[in-house]
């Protein structure tokens, strides 16, 4: 009987404990992972302020932690995948995360006592996790690099290594608009689409098979797509946000579109 009440103030106090309710971060560098909570992580926050914020298009003020101190020992060789719990995948290289430019990433973690504002396409909300970005215009930090939801974190081989398929041929000259377009597709489409059946995302279709959008689109309204993808179609559910000139230049769009167009003849079926 006592064995039964010390089991039972033992699972009340776990229920109570803030670590119960605590979301969780997984980091994975290759030598085990790690989780942490956020009831930890908001012990060690600062503030910082992210002006014009990517997910909601005005200043926010967040509690955060330097990324780089839950990434001890990242080497400019790894690379690195974010993966938010909607399907959204960011592959992000080392090198971006360590840039010396002056864009630093933080970990922005959500107070459940302080919720973030709602997003209308999201209903669960940005939190609990969101990568932040200060002074992002300094490394050339794009929109898709902002990931929020955010679930994991673990280093990988780099995108050509683990996706073959979705890989322009090695007799393209180094400065072909595809090779252009697929560095583009790989910094912004491959974070929600998939190609060729290949890629982590699950949020967005794949962007060749069966069809590619260059087969059944004009040029004109497939660039039209891109740049805002409610004046294609209505539709107030829709998740894909929009790429003004400011976020994908028009000539990273011409590249892009060169790279699908390749693409489509280079179909690979499993």
């Amino acid at each position: 009987m006592q064995g039964f009440r010390v089991c039972c103030l033992l699972g009340l106090w776990l229920s109570l404990s803030p670590l119960a309710h605590a979301a969780e971060l997984r980091v994975d560098l290759g030598h085990g992972a790690k989780v942490f909570h956020s009831a930890e992580l908001l012990e060690r926050t600062v503030a910082v302020t992210i002006p014009d914020d990517v997910a909601f298009h005005r200043t926010m003020h967040y509690r955060a932690v330097p990324l780089l101190s839950l990434l001890p020992d990242l080497q400019h060789s790894q690379h690195l995948q974010f993966v938010a719990s909607d399907g959204f995948v960011a592959e992000i290289p080392a090198d971006v995360i360590l840039n010396k430019q002056g864009s630093k990433p933080w970990i922005a973690v959500e107070d459940p006592a302080h919720p973030w504002p709602a997003l209308a396409e999201k209903p669960d909300g940005a939190g609990p996790f969101y990568l932040v970005w200060t002074e992002p215009q300094a490394a050339h930090i794009g929109t898709e690099q902002w990931p929020f939801e955010l679930s994991s974190i673990r280093a990988l081989r780099g995108v050509d290594a683990r996706f073959p398929a979705i890989v322009p041929g090695s007799s393209l000259p180094p400065g072909s608009p595809v090779r252009r377009g697929y560095s583009v597709f790989k910094r912004t489409c491959f974070a929600c689409h998939r190609l060729n059946g290949e890629g982590d995302s699950r949020l967005g279709p794949d962007l060749n098979i069966p069809h590619n959008p260059t087969e059944y689109l004009r040029a004109d309204l497939l660039r039209a797509f891109i740049r805002n993808p409610q004046s294609l179609r209505r539709w107030p559910q829709a998740q894909m946000p929009p790429f003004p000139a400011e976020t994908l230049s028009d000539a990273d769009l011409d590249a892009v579109l060169a790279y699908l167009r390749y693409m489509a003849k280079h179909k690979v079926t499993r």
